[in-house]
């Protein structure tokens, strides 16, 4: 029997008394009280405050595009992980990355904004091995607007099991989602921890 609660694992955890803003367009955040320093500042943050907006392609309907996932490790070159088309996302669920036991990275994210704001973008991930949870992770990335350039963001530093029951297979799926609970990407990997990066 399946579990109807399958994709309870990348659920965003909600804080207690945060209440979610009103949905706006770019035109209605440009003319929000124009007369407060501290706000235009804010809008300018998001790139709104102006009266030229990169906005994106029209024949593009995304309003979050994840460009890369990146480990980050000291000394060596970015594990880069394209997710920019269905055919890459594919190839890194069928060709696991190997990543060595013990090390410390980082997880990068390269990805565009384009036609509206996007508030409290997310990032969860949930890492399984043998059918069973082993980590998950819920990372807030912020509020973004449009913009002509991808925005990067730099996750917190973790290291990787080490020792000979950590190693072995992997399955991780991975989830972008706002504070309107719009599911901007979502997709599966898998990685293999060696004792060793060959």
């Amino acid at each position: 029997m399946s579990n109807p609660h399958a994709d309870d694992d990348l659920v965003p955890t909600e804080t207690e008394g945060y209440k979610v803003g009103e949905k706006k367009t770019l035109d209605e955040y440009r003319s929000l009280d124009a007369n407060d320093e501290s706000l235009n500042r804010w809008k300018e943050s998001l790139g709104v405050g102006g009266t030229t907006v990169a906005t994106g392609p029209k024949d593009d309907p995304r309003r979050v595009v994840i460009e890369t996932l990146a480990l980050e490790v000291a000394g060596r070159p970015d594990v880069v992980l394209d997710v920019s088309t269905p055919e890459a996302i594919q190839h890194i669920k069928d060709n696991p990355v190997i990543i060595k036991e013990g090390i410390e990275y980082r997880l990068k994210v390269k990805f565009r904004v384009q036609h509206e704001v996007v508030s409290g973008l997310k990032f969860l991930q949930v890492v399984k091995r043998k059918g069973l949870p082993v980590d998950k992770t819920q990372e807030m990335l912020g509020s973004y607007g449009p913009a002509p350039t991808a925005y990067e963001k730099r996750f917190l530093p973790e290291e990787a099991p080490k020792g000979m029951i950590a190693r072995g297979s992997y399955k991780a799926k991975s989830k972008f989602v706002d504070d309107d609970n719009v599911t901007h990407a979502e997709w599966e990997w898998s990685f293999d921890i060696k004792k060793d990066w060959a």
